[in-house]
């Protein structure tokens, strides 16, 4: 009998990225593994990413763990990675902690996680120490962001923020616009490119693409979600065409 996971999202409200992106990968895997998926979200309130605004929407995190649970989800993640490295240095583990009592609250043993430490992971998974960045943050967003990445052990060479303050402006963005915009961005002596460090602006149609223009290691952060989902999962990572982190030889 084919096996049958369920994934959970705890959404901003105004994020229509993490629930096309994450399950085409699946989806591709699908293809390869004998595993199926079916997709489930919980939202939070969100319209301008301001640091005001992340505070308020994490507040609702913990109702749509409970939610999530409900449904006996096999593993469940947060869907914004800003949203928690604003919060301070490592707070994706306090959080991480707060979703797992949660679910044992409800008699769920879902495995649980964020995007911001699926970001941590994937680059540690890649062997990455140094690493430049696109992201459409604000600046001083774009620094909380570099600065947590720096505090677990990566150093961030460069970073290009597009300043896009509303969330939905950033789901519109072109994906295929970053292939040029990762030609500004200084890559020399790095071991890997995130190509989007905000599970917002779409990526994975340009990452392929980046990957064979730079040489390097391309990667996003909805791609480490997806990583870590499987890893946490304990099933083969490998779907390529999705960059390293996904390719069979990780």
């Amino acid at each position: 009998m084919t096996r049958s996971y369920r994934i959970g999202q705890i959404v901003p409200s105004s994020n229509t990225t993490m629930e096309t992106e994450i399950p085409a990968m699946f989806r591709a895997r699908e293809a390869l593994h004998p595993e199926r998926f079916t997709f489930h979200s919980s939202r939070m309130r969100m319209h301008r990413v301001t640091p005001e605004e992340l505070a308020n929407m994490n507040k609702e995190g913990l109702r749509c763990a409970a939610e999530l649970s409900d449904a006996r989800m096999d593993v469940m993640s947060t869907a914004c990675l800003v949203a928690i490295m604003a919060q301070g240095l490592g707070y994706h583990r306090e959080v991480e902690r707060d979703f797992a009592r949660i679910a044992r609250e409800n008699n769920s043993d879902a495995k649980v996680m964020t995007s911001a430490g699926a970001l941590i992971h994937g680059l540690k998974a890649l062997g990455a120490r140094k690493v430049s960045l696109l992201a459409p943050y604000m600046k001083p967003l774009t620094d909380k962001v570099v600065a947590y990445i720096e505090s677990e052990g990566i150093e961030v060479v460069d970073r290009i923020c597009f300043e896009i303050a509303d969330n939905l402006e950033v789901g519109k963005r072109d994906p295929m616009r970053l292939l040029e915009d990762v030609k500004r961005l200084n890559v020399a002596n790095v071991d890997a490119v995130v190509l989007s460090a905000c599970v917002q602006m779409q990526s994975i149609p340009a990452v392929a693409s980046a990957q064979s223009m730079l040489g390097l290691p391309v990667t996003s952060t909805s791609i480490c979600t997806v990583r870590n989902m499987l890893d946490l999962l304990e099933l083969p990572s490998a779907t390529p065409g999705f960059g390293a982190l996904l390719a069979p030889m990780v």
